[in-house]
């Protein structure tokens, strides 16, 4: 009997991602191109308005970093270096997906993207030019200063279309090499896992309700100087 046979015998149904998780991902997906294409076509009301969105997601992916349901935690999946070097190592290896969560390597990507998006959108608040409104914290740094944060906000922009781009890229890989599906568990929540792994740990979305409006409230009260 082939050895995969066992392991897909001995497997159950895990919720490894639960709804708030998978709302934040989707919604970042979404999100992301129309940032960029309400910034082409100038239509900067609405592209400050999706910069907002963005950032009360991002301030509620990290709280749901350290409040939320087991497998979204970063102690949960943020690995050391030589851990993820050593998952890439095996990169070539095809094998069925064992990962509770993110994977060593995708836990790092994860925190990549998260810092960029952050960074992004907080130098949004910045940004002022000939064709947007000033951003709403402008007022409160030199115009040299401000003009280097718009500066970043352009780098920023271009670092987190190429690491969203390898995040792709990499999804596709672990299909075609590895034989591992990772978009699919994002979109339906679980995954086919040996027995021996228990279902996680998972939050009330009660919680995730209650976190994601303190996000939108310190937003507010960011943009809003209170």
């Amino acid at each position: 009997m082939h050895p995969d046979a066992n392991q897909t015998v001995a497997a159950h149904k895990v919720l490894v991602w639960d709804l708030p998780s998978r709302v934040f991902h989707w919604s970042i997906v979404l999100l992301l191109p129309a940032a960029y294409i309400t910034w082409r076509l100038n239509w900067l009301d609405w592209h400050v308005r999706i910069g907002y969105a963005l950032l009360t997601l991002v301030i509620f992916r990290v709280l749901w970093g350290f409040l939320g349901s087991e497998p979204a935690r970063f102690r949960r999946f943020v690995r050391g270096p030589v851990e993820a070097l050593g998952h890439l190592a095996h990169m070539l290896r095809r094998e069925p997906d064992r990962q509770m969560g993110h994977n060593p390597a995708g836990g790092w990507m994860v925190l990549a993207l998260l810092f960029l998006l952050l960074a992004e959108t907080l130098t949004g608040l910045y940004v002022s030019n000939d064709i947007a409104d000033e951003g709403p914290l402008t007022e409160h740094v030199p115009a040299a200063v401000a003009n280097a944060i718009m500066a970043l906000h352009a780098w920023l922009w271009d670092a987190l279309a190429a690491a969203a781009i390898l995040h792709v890229l990499a999804i596709i890989a672990y299909q075609a090499i590895k034989g591992q599906n990772l978009w699919l568990p994002m979109l339906r929540g679980w995954k086919q896992l040996p027995l021996q792994l228990p279902q996680p740990r998972i939050v009330a979305i009660s919680r995730a309700l209650l976190l994601l409006l303190v996000s939108a409230l310190a937003v507010a009260v960011l943009v809003n100087h209170v």
